[in-house]
């Protein structure tokens, strides 16, 4: 971990080189993926553009891991190797999803559940099959019949004892 959080700026050169402007060494995209996963925060720009390319450098990085694919297990301990990777994974969800594209997800997810159900209900009624809402009523008036049956049963039970208590 580095003392401060400031992230290694990384220029991209147009020769494909990057460059680390902290440590002042180019670098590969494994040792981009090694710093990510000692838990540094990088941030990468073509150095004649400015523009950052940290997302595009990333998913290089993630495309190239897959690629090699589990050759790597045999000569590494699998539970280090897995934690190497996890930081990565976070770290790259971090970047490159924003919590607001996640909430935004969720929230469509909800809206296509509720339109599906929508869909289904018509669909039924169409069918002329009772909808879980029809099932759910049913149930709700046999629930308070059968309320009434064992209100009136033990009223009944009451008054029979009463006239037997009588005679």
């Amino acid at each position: 971990m580095t003392s401060s959080r400031e992230p290694h700026l990384i220029k991209k050169y147009a020769n494909r080189k990057l460059y680390d402007t902290r440590t002042s060494h180019y670098v590969t995209l494994d040792e981009i993926a090694q710093l990510v996963r000692n838990g540094h925060d990088i941030r990468v720009v073509d150095r004649d553009t400015s523009n950052d390319i940290t997302q595009v450098i990333l998913s290089q990085i993630v495309l190239t891991e897959e690629k090699r694919g589990p050759k790597g297990i045999v000569d590494a301990g699998t539970d280090a190797l897995q934690e190497r990777g996890q930081a990565l994974l976070q770290y790259v969800r971090r970047t490159l999803v924003p919590g607001e594209l996640v909430s935004e997800v969720e929230r469509r997810r909800g809206n296509l559940e509720g339109m599906i159900d929508e869909a289904i209900e018509r669909a039924l009624r169409g069918l002329k099959l009772p909808s879980r809402h029809d099932i759910d009523t049913i149930n709700e008036r046999l629930d308070r019949l059968q309320a009434q049956m064992n209100r009136s049963n033990g009223r009944a039970k009451k008054g029979t004892r009463t006239r037997k208590v009588a005679r």
